[in-house]
């Protein structure tokens, strides 16, 4: 990790809710931003954020997620995600979550996502994986 990696620090991210990122269960009418698709923005706009002040070799996984969803967006509408490191222990981070579309806001809560060597990681994977075979012979 760069020593540029702070509390406080912020990124914003708009985008346009499109057909992909909505519920399709109630009909035409009611398509509006999925929550898991929401969750995974959030994760993204965070994960974005930190790659910035992170070393060749490192990126970042969540592991946590506290959302309240606020307001329904619907399919079509801008929406602007804004996050905060809010807290930094070691290779833990947490931000603060913000969102709103042109209305009203959508979304505040937290995400928790975790730094970690990259190589170091798919090496934990791939033992598990063979474990996981084994487990199934």
């Amino acid at each position: 990790m760069k020593p540029t990696l702070q509390t406080g620090l912020t990124a914003e991210a708009s985008f346009e809710v499109d057909r992909g990122r909505t519920i399709d269960f109630m009909g035409e009418a009611a398509r509006v931003y999925a929550t898991p698709m929401l969750v995974r923005d959030i994760e993204m706009t965070c994960r974005n954020l930190l790659l910035a002040h992170l070393d060749a070799g490192e990126d970042s996984v969540g592991t946590r997620v506290e959302i309240d969803h606020i307001g329904a967006t619907l399919l079509g509408m801008q929406v602007t995600l804004t996050v905060r490191i809010a807290e930094l222990n070691g290779r833990a981070v947490v931000f603060e979550v913000e969102g709103r579309d042109a209305v009203e806001p959508i979304v505040r809560g937290k995400h928790s996502r975790f730094v970690v060597d990259v190589t170091k990681t798919a090496q934990r994977l791939a033992a598990k994986a063979e474990k996981a075979r084994a487990a199934k012979a």
